[in-house]
């Protein structure tokens, strides 16, 4: 099944930060879930607890501990621990997941014009399966983006309430992530 269609059946991507994060997932429809916590010495056993509750691991390389900003860590956590992708906020990471061909998410910032301007660019190098756009609560931007690229937008960040995410979907958003435990059931 394509992301794209993933998405479109359950927009709520659970982003979990610990234990309790993560078990607390498990009792959710979430089909995706981004791993933001772990090291390189127990992320292959988060990863496993995922897929063995039947959903999709994406692992936040950035927030993986003693992993270097490197193409061979993104071959570890596919290959040796098992996700189905990664998310990143480095390019180089996001187009070698994406060569190997598996699930590759750009992680962008818009903090300002300059980085909104140069997001076509980003996705054109960086070829990911979807752009993570944050602060996911900016309606008008995700509208920008979501006709800017073709590939499915994720809001995500400081996304703290149930209208917050009804608002970023209505604004083209595909799916929205968030830590908010209250808003995984939303």
């Amino acid at each position: 099944m394509k992301l794209s269609e993933i998405l479109a059946d359950f927009p709520m991507i659970a982003a979990v930060r610990n234990e309790e994060d993560l078990r607390e997932c498990f009792k959710t429809q979430c089909r995706i879930i981004f791993i933001l916590y772990g090291s390189i010495c127990n992320i292959t056993e988060i990863v496993r607890q995922v897929k063995a509750c039947g959903k999709i691991a994406i692992v936040h390389m950035d927030f993986v501990t003693g992993m270097a900003i490197r193409d061979v860590s993104v071959e570890f956590i596919l290959r040796n621990a098992g996700a189905d992708g990664i998310v990143s906020t480095k390019p180089n990471l996001v187009k070698e997941a994406q060569k190997q061909g598996f699930i590759a998410i750009q992680r962008t910032f818009l903090v300002d014009s300059i980085a909104l301007n140069s997001l076509e660019k980003q996705v054109e190098l960086s070829m990911p399966s979807a752009i993570e756009i944050m602060p996911g609560i900016m309606p008008d931007i995700i509208r920008q983006v979501k006709s800017a690229v073709k590939i499915p937008v994720i809001s995500g960040g400081l996304l703290s309430e149930k209208k917050h995410v009804i608002t970023a979907l209505s604004a083209g958003a595909d799916a929205v992530s968030t830590t908010n435990h209250a808003l995984w059931y939303a």
